[in-house]
């Protein structure tokens, strides 16, 4: 492993992939170690997290050497590995950013779909790479990417492989931002900053219903919101922010 997993700035929680000399692949003890910073990032304090990746990578998918120990067949491993962290990164009351730094594939591509948010460097490059080994893909690409990019622009890009650059990224929608190369992090650490600020429990509240109403009926959806705006009203963020819309200020929200 190489630098600690996760680093505090105030309000925003940075997980960073650490095993850049195997391009930040994922085996059991990364998969731990990210369960780990993923629950830290549940503490109410953190109102923002960054995903990314240290050196030259963001995430290059399975470490496939470690194909050769498993016991339990893939289905089970997936499930004890990938599936928790995935499930892990929607049930945050809080957005997830993911910070592409670099060269991302395969499992990584599906890590860096789930979370909310993404932006990408400009030596960002996205490969979906299951297809290359004649594998399906799994850890979420499948209901994720079609939602983000379209599922006709998803199934040919899964099955070509084809390389993606970032700005080809920007223009697809498959990240919101692309940031040069040589400021990258600050730029990153800038953008968490700023959704650390906003009202989390509204954001939160808003990541759940949006992953909700891909399956809702209208009358369902209807209800639901109807649900969280009685708690959105009664919160302290709506109460600060009706006090400032009032008296023609900007909004200092703390999250409650």
């Amino acid at each position: 492993m190489g630098a600690p997993l996760t680093q505090r700035d105030s309000a925003v929680l940075t997980i960073t992939l650490n095993r850049p000399d195997a391009l930040n692949t994922l085996n059991v003890g990364l998969h731990a170690a990210l369960r780990d910073a993923l629950d830290e990032a549940a503490e109410r304090t953190i109102r923002a997290v960054v995903i990314t990746g240290e050196g030259r990578a963001f995430c290059a998918g399975q470490d496939v050497a470690e194909f050769d120990g498993l016991t339990e067949g893939v289905a089970k491993h997936l499930e004890a590995t990938y599936h928790g962290n995935i499930r892990r990164i929607r049930a945050l009351e809080k957005p997830v950013i993911a910070a592409v730094n670099g060269a991302v594939a395969g499992a990584g591509l599906s890590l860096a779909s789930a979370c909310d948010v993404r932006v990408a460097s400009s030596a960002a490059v996205f490969v979906p790479g299951f297809v290359g080994l004649g594998l399906v893909p799994d850890s979420g690409a499948t209901w994720f990417l079609p939602r983000i990019i379209g599922p006709a622009r998803t199934f040919e890009w899964m099955c070509t492989n084809r390389r993606l650059e970032a700005d080809e990224a920007l223009a697809w929608g498959l990240v919101s931002e692309v940031f040069a190369a040589d400021e990258f992090s600050a730029r990153a650490a800038e953008l968490a900053a700023t959704w650390a600020q906003l009202p989390t429990s509204a954001v939160g509240m808003m990541k759940k219903l949006f992953d909700q109403g891909h399956d809702a009926t209208l009358d369902d959806q209807l209800a639901a919101e109807a649900e969280l705006q009685e708690v959105a009203i009664g919160s302290a963020d709506f109460a600060e922010g009706i006090a400032a819309f009032r008296a023609k200020r900007p909004a200092t929200f703390s999250g409650r």
